[in-house]
């Protein structure tokens, strides 16, 4: 029971948290374009945007533990976004960004250490023997 307290308190504050961010998006958008936003508009939308990243959440979830996981991986949403190509075409974009990024620091690296067949010296130029 208090297992169930807890839950529906941290959603309330995600809920709550959600609202405050919503609210000030659909504020600095009316205040730009000259429109005005019922609180009502606010709610709606907010409790749209909730049940989005709730199906959102439990979808990425359902396909990691398909593949036998734990964490969500890459996979699982380039999975979920072949439902809206728009979304899977930036995706894509943006992982091969980061991938390229990645590769790029990854060349930048020195090695660290002595190069291989490097000999020890002692002194000034001395080989060890």
């Amino acid at each position: 029971m208090a297992s169930n307290d807890a839950d529906a308190e941290q959603e309330e504050r995600l809920k709550s948290s959600l609202w405050y961010s919503i609210g000030q998006f659909i504020d600095e958008e009316s205040l730009d374009q000259n429109l005005n936003a019922t609180p009502q508009f606010i709610a709606a939308l907010t409790e749209l945007v909730y049940t989005q990243i709730s199906n959102t959440s439990r979808d990425l979830e359902t396909f990691a533990k398909h593949a036998g996981r734990r964490v969500i991986q890459t996979e699982d949403v380039m999975l979920l976004s072949r439902r809206n190509e728009g979304l899977e075409t930036v995706l894509k974009q943006k992982l091969d960004e980061i991938k390229a990024s990645e590769s790029r620091t990854v060349a930048q690296k020195k090695p660290r250490g002595r190069p291989s067949g490097a000999t020890v010296t002692k002194g000034k130029g001395k080989k060890s023997s």
